[in-house]
């Protein structure tokens, strides 16, 4: 079992974004330092512990005025620390606004306000730089043509990760940055490859790949290695090819030495990075691996939903959630932070609650900037949030860090599978069981958790714990893998298996015998007493309708109703829309309850100039009977054996100050039926 110092740095837990404007590098104008003063004032009396810069994002465009910037980032730092509020920087490091025609000067200026934006007139910017390093230099370079890579999604050239140069400048301007701004942590962002696999072609990089993997890298075109190339570069590739996969390797190998340098700068300062996305393959496409991060940085972040109607439906990303708290867990028990966008109240309302339902510290954030302009009725992020972190300070006032899910099943992701770009015959990759699983349980109310790779290879880690390892889908696997799952099959214990499984090894390679071939007797059953073989097919559509089946609800539902698994809470009646929790706070168990029967409603006209998608106005609950009957086993585990609730309240900031009784009838010692009263309460509740 890896093992890691315990996390040392203060713990987010009510963070929101401390938004900049232009007019703000005026600093030190006193209409700007009375700005600073008042909003610092205003987060206080919000409740927010910890703001985080959004504004001046890239920051090399602002190199002539770092002295302004910085001196108005302190002023920020002093008047917060004054109300004992912590604040981080947040910035990107490797990108450069450079928009190659109008129509891209018109996207930036619509779909990227939020960065806001002083980019280099072309030609100035063939001269501009920063401490005598010229940018353009400092570039990825396009495989295809050798000049500058260029991000579409940002209208914006990038740095390279592996350019000497770049990061000898990077260090500098860190130097500087810590010595004039009184920070107390950063989320330095875009540790990835925005220009996806069309770089990066530069001296520094082919070097790298011949001196650490031993391969020049293939002519572009060449079909054996990229693959199709008639479409966006995200989809270029051959994964059959082991030279492809290492070069994917270098490519976040590259990633995770420039976070390692930028950890350096910070040895007493908790550093993190943006990652919106740890499981599927088109992660490979940008190098985007927080995992191989992970040894560098000290908080975990997820940005969790957008702005767009689609982030009603939560449940998608319980998965992320789930996976990125292992991971954090797995830092020395670090803080992992949602952060979540909204444009309205209720999208700020419905983050919050997502964070407590997932235990998390919340970071909230408005983005108007992503719209062509301003809404008229446009508010403050700590407006909208201070309802909330008032409510939760005043009536239930739980750190959701310190909380342990309880999990009765445990789910594994392996980014073996991901790393090397394996799919079954069908063409689906592993995560999108992982997701399918993660959605079963949302939806019955089962605790789970992510087991990941290392885990998955520790024999002592597995035979901890009793419930159920499944493994659905898991392509790649590792000799060691495979013996610790075998280690804990002898030992008694449970594993649910879904082929295909182990086909190929860690590195991608196909095994001339696939490892399911040495759990199964010559007729197909299994040859361990704890392995249940599953027998889940692909979903498919709902006869007359394209809504898909869940095909992983029915065989969890089967499970059930043979009595070969008994979940800890059964729901008796009431609407089925809402989803339960049970985790143990400080000693006591406690019920989040998340409503997943939601209906957006869309704002008339604004929408995501970035992608399109239709803004979030308001949210209606579609649930019919809020009269939630449950049972719930206390049994089983000692820590939670003791804790079976006498008396329970259901509170929410739905209620405001009114904490409803619970009605409990016990029906034995660890044994319960709460019926909860959810009248009036459409989004979030905690029974406790």
């Amino acid at each position: 079992m890896k093992t890691r110092e315990p996390y040392n740095f203060f713990r987010p837990q009510r963070a929101a974004s401390w938004w900049c404007t232009l007019e703000d590098i005026q600093w030190p104008q006193k209409g700007i330092t009375d700005r600073i003063k008042r909003r610092a004032e205003e987060f206080a009396e919000a409740g927010i512990d910890t703001a985080i810069n959004f504004g001046f994002h890239i920051r090399f465009d602002f190199a002539n005025y770092f002295g302004q910037l910085h001196g108005y980032l302190n002023n920020v730092c002093e008047e917060l620390h004054k109300y004992d509020i912590r604040f981080l920087d947040h910035y990107s490091c490797n990108t450069i606004e450079r928009p190659r025609n109008h129509e891209e000067f018109v996207r930036m200026n619509t779909a990227q306000r939020h960065h806001i934006l002083l980019h280099h007139d072309p030609i100035a910017a063939e001269y501009a730089g920063y401490a005598g390093y010229r940018f353009n230099d400092l570039c990825e370079v396009d495989v295809r043509d050798g000049s500058r890579g260029y991000s579409l999604s940002y209208q914006a050239e990038l740095f390279c990760h592996n350019n000497p140069l770049f990061l000898e400048m990077h260090g500098k301007y860190l130097e500087r940055l810590l010595r004039e701004v009184d920070l107390d942590g950063a989320q330095i962002d875009d540790m990835a490859h925005y220009a996806w696999m069309s770089t990066c072609g530069c001296v520094h990089c082919l070097d790298r790949f011949k001196r650490d993997y031993g391969h020049e890298l293939p002519p572009f075109g060449e079909p054996s290695f990229w693959g199709d190339t008639t479409g966006s570069p995200i989809s270029w590739g051959n994964y059959e090819n082991p030279v492809f996969r290492d070069w994917l390797s270098m490519k976040t190998d590259i990633i995770a030495d420039h976070v390692k340098l930028i950890k350096s700068y910070f040895p007493d300062k908790p550093l993190t990075t943006c990652c919106s996305s740890t499981g599927p393959i088109i992660l490979n496409a940008v190098s985007l691996d927080l995992e191989k991060m992970t040894d560098h940085l000290d908080l975990v972040m997820l940005e969790n939903c957008g702005i767009g109607v689609g982030s009603v439906n939560w449940g998608k990303m319980d998965a992320e959630a789930l996976q990125q708290k292992d991971i954090a867990a797995n830092m020395g028990n670090a803080p992992a932070i949602a952060l979540s966008y909204t444009i309205y109240d209720k999208g700020g309302y419905m983050g919050w609650a997502l964070s407590r339902f997932w235990g998390v510290a919340n970071w909230s954030s408005t983005l108007n900037g992503r719209l062509p302009e301003d809404p008229v009725d446009k508010l403050e992020t700590h407006d909208i949030i201070s309802p909330y972190y008032n409510w939760e300070k005043a009536n239930s006032d739980i750190d959701g860090q310190t909380g342990k899910d309880i999990a009765e099943v445990r789910l594994v992701s392996s980014r073996f599978c991901r790393n090397n770009g394996w799919r079954d015959e069908n063409g689906q990759e592993h995560w999108d069981r992982v997701v399918g699983w993660s959605s079963a349980f949302v939806e019955s109310n089962i605790g789970y958790r992510i087991v990941r790779m290392e885990e998955l290879a520790d024999a002592e880690w597995l035979k901890q714990e009793r419930t159920p390892l499944l493994l659905d889908g898991v392509g790649c696997v590792s000799d060691k893998q495979f013996e610790a799952i075998k280690s804990l099959l002898t030992a008694g214990g449970s594993v649910w298996l879904n082929l295909p499984f182990g086909t190929n090894d860690e590195r991608g390679f196909k095994r001339d015998r696939a490892l399911s071939e040495e759990l199964l007797s010559t007729t197909g059953e299994p040859v361990y007493p704890g392995l249940l073989l599953l027998n889940v097919h692909s979903d498919a559509a709902i006869e007359g309708t394209s809504q898909p089946t869940n095909a992983r609800q029915s065989v969890l539902q089967k499970l059930i109703g043979s009595g070969m698994f008994s979940p800890r809470i059964r729901q008796v009646s009431g609407d089925t829309g809402w989803s339960a929790r049970l985790r143990v706070h400080d000693e006591q168990a406690v019920l989040h309850l998340m409503n997943r029967s939601l209906e957006a409603i869309p704002h008339p006209y604004l929408k995501d100039a970035h992608n399109g998608v239709i803004v979030l106005q308001d949210i209606r609950s579609l649930s019919s009977d809020n009269r939630l009957v449950y049972e719930i086993d206390f049994s089983g585990e000692e820590k939670v054996n003791s804790l079976c609730w006498s008396s329970a309240t259901i509170k929410s900031p739905e209620l405001g100050e009114e904490a409803r009784a619970i009605q409990i009838e016990h029906l034995s010692d660890t044994m319960v039926r709460i019926t909860v009263e959810l009248e009036n309460v459409d989004l979030y509740g905690i029974v406790s």
